[in-house]
């Protein structure tokens, strides 16, 4: 098949472990199947311990990047160019002309919307209709963001007078109004408190700064998938108690990878909607969205964001910042907004003077990873050995979802941070 396995062999406690790793096949060369069955009967996944076969959805993702499909400039049918909003268009036409002047020299308005990917043939594209259209749900209904504001921490876990959601939106309209829309939800159904410094000053603080739940929303819209698969998937927007998470339609495109996000220069896979918003000044098309979205919550003291793949679906969780507080006894006699600025650094024994020294110890843990750190990190600060820190205090901890892993899927890596998790 062209691939090797690697072997790796270790010896412990007197016994030989033999550790055997088969490289993938490249991302031009899946699916993998099986030819007696076909690529649709023969084509598996692995889902945690089990092989499932693979969705038609699934393989069609992976030639869409080999055969370099663009469903962003598929012709959006019943769209009419009528409903194009002419002001909006009239500014992309001369934001066209002022930046691609090799392109605006000695072609027409209409020769312009065609090349850029907002009209094929006179009729608007799928781009094209989601950036200028007065209303593009009118022709593609489910392409908008479902958003809810969840009462616990699981969907269908009812609130204390038995309702399902807070607060229950669809938003609708171009990507622009979309993202404002959704922007303006999250602000509205989070949490925000206020602290006094100690220099007497008031501070005002996010559950999620907004500009990072921008990014991440409009990320979801602009890279999300939009073939006749999954056109009638809506963007997802979830508030839970404890999380938000943003879900969109297709995985991560072409040979990214998790670990990779914001560290390479991904394939696009909606190039021409990409290069619409970026004429639009809504995007930058410059792949500093994931960057954006680790610097502002790592200036608000945040968790790094989580990203997953899930069958199909792309998922972005921030972890709450104010859905605090520590579930020990002590801890919860006092207020919120008390406990993040207490919090903000290692606790002080006289704000807390009836804390068992066991409990004190993952007070100090839990107070030092609000920055994410590593495993020695974590030992140095304590002070005792590496067994007693990770055994006895940190894994606890995590056993107990206060603490979290940056890379949960890899455990023993050399990169792994510990974060505190913050519930109510």
């Amino acid at each position: 098949m062209g691939n090797k396995i690697k072997e790796n062999t270790n010896e412990k406690d007197e016994k030989i472990i033999v550790a055997a790793e088969i490289p993938g096949f490249d991302v031009s060369e899946r699916p993998c199947f099986y030819r007696g069955a076909g690529r649709l009967r023969g084509a598996y996944i692995r889902v945690g311990d089990a092989d499932e076969l693979m969705s038609e959805y699934e393989i069609y993702s992976y030639d869409a990047f080999r055969k370099r499909i663009r469903d962003d400039i598929r012709e959006a049918s019943g769209a009419r160019r009528s409903f194009f909003d002419e002001e909006k268009l009239q500014d992309f036409l001369q934001a066209v002309k002022r930046d691609r002047k090799h392109l605006a020299l000695h072609v027409s308005d209409e020769d312009i919307l065609e090349l850029m990917g907002v009209t094929v043939n006179g009729t608007p594209t799928l781009a094209g209709e989601l950036c200028f259209s007065k209303y593009p749900q009118g022709v593609f209904p489910q392409l908008c963001i479902t958003a809810v504001a969840l009462p616990g921490k699981e969907m269908g876990e009812p609130g204390q007078g038995g309702e399902r959601f807070l607060d229950n939106q669809r938003i609708t309209g171009t990507i622009e109004e979309m993202v404002a829309g959704a922007v303006d939800f999250v602000n509205r159904n989070s949490r925000h408190c206020t602290i006094i410094d100690d220099h007497g000053k008031r501070i005002d603080r996010d559950e999620y700064p907004l500009k990072a739940v921008r990014e991440a929303v409009l990320n979801a819209l602009v890279h999300r998938d939009y073939s006749i698969h999954s056109e009638s998937v809506p963007v997802r927007i979830e508030i839970y108690r404890d999380r938000l998470e943003i879900i969109s339609s297709g995985g991560l495109y072409g040979k990214l990878t998790i670990d990779s996000l914001g560290k390479v220069r991904p394939d696009t896979r909606n190039t021409a909607l990409a290069n619409i918003l970026e004429l639009l000044h809504i995007t930058e098309n410059r792949y500093s969205g994931i960057p954006t979205i680790y610097y502002e919550l790592t200036k608000a003291k945040m968790a790094p964001p989580q990203f997953a793949v899930r069958r199909g679906e792309f998922v972005v969780t921030f972890t709450s910042k104010i859905a605090v507080a520590y579930e020990l006894p002590q801890v919860k006699q006092l207020q919120v907004s008390e406990a993040i600025n207490t919090y903000g650094a290692q606790p002080d024994r006289k704000e807390l003077p009836s804390v068992r020294a066991e409990d004190e110890k993952e007070l100090q843990v839990l107070a030092f990873c609000r920055i994410p750190r590593s495993r020695q990190e974590i030992i140095d600060f304590l002070g005792f050995s590496r067994y007693y820190t990770m055994c006895k205090i940190v894994q606890p901890l995590l056993d107990s979802g206060k603490l979290a892993l940056s890379l949960p899927e890899k455990p023993k890596s050399s990169k792994q941070r510990y974060y505190t998790i913050l519930q109510l």
